[in-house]
């Protein structure tokens, strides 16, 4: 997160599990940073809010993901659907797609 965007997706790609190796697993951490100060030691501080963590989950090594209903809209189109759905499920296929984060 940077000083101009106070909510941010910290996104991790999970190790896959002895039964099946051709499972990937994809961490997506919503959050919301809050700025602070401590003024005994004078220094800025920084908490996480509303933070919230889904995971999609793929057994074909990244082709195709699965994950839960969504939960809130992250498309920004004011309603929780599919759509909603998608754009996660695309994050986490780019995103295990990337070899070196």
């Amino acid at each position: 997160m940077s000083n101009y965007n106070q909510r941010g997706i910290f996104l991790q790609l999970l190790p896959a599990s002895i039964v099946s190796p051709k499972e990937v697993r994809v961490s997506m951490q919503f959050a919301l940073k809050e700025e602070g100060y401590d003024p005994e030691n004078r220094t800025s501080t920084y908490s996480l809010l509303d933070s919230s963590t889904r995971e999609a989950v793929s057994n074909d090594g990244g082709v195709t993901f699965t994950m839960g209903a969504a939960r809130s809209d992250v498309d920004g189109d004011g309603d929780i659907d599919a759509q909603d759905k998608a754009v996660l499920l695309a994050l986490a296929k780019a995103y295990s797609k990337i070899t070196n984060p």
